[in-house]
């Protein structure tokens, strides 16, 4: 079965971006970093693909937004992250 594709919007300093990757890195998951900081098109795109989106990280799997760090962690406390990554 095949991994479903991890996003994450993320900007510089960010020690909740920080903790997201750490996340995931830490369960193997591999996953593609947009760098808003200096804002731009990547900025423009998270906005549109997660409406309502003011604050990073946003992440999103197989397209789907999931939030940030603090949504993550809480379905991963859940024992429901694991499963939406396709672990």
């Amino acid at each position: 079965m095949s991994k479903p594709k991890v996003e994450i919007y993320t900007k510089w300093g960010c020690p909740y971006c920080v903790a997201a990757k750490s996340l995931l890195d830490g369960k193997g998951v591999s996953y593609e970093e947009y760098d808003i900081t200096m804002g731009g098109p990547k900025r423009d795109e998270m906005v549109e693909r997660v409406p309502g989106a003011r604050t990073v990280p946003q992440v999103l799997v197989a397209g789907t937004p999931y939030g940030g760090f603090d949504d993550i962690n809480a379905l991963d406390r859940q024992g429901k992250l694991d499963p939406i990554l396709g672990l």
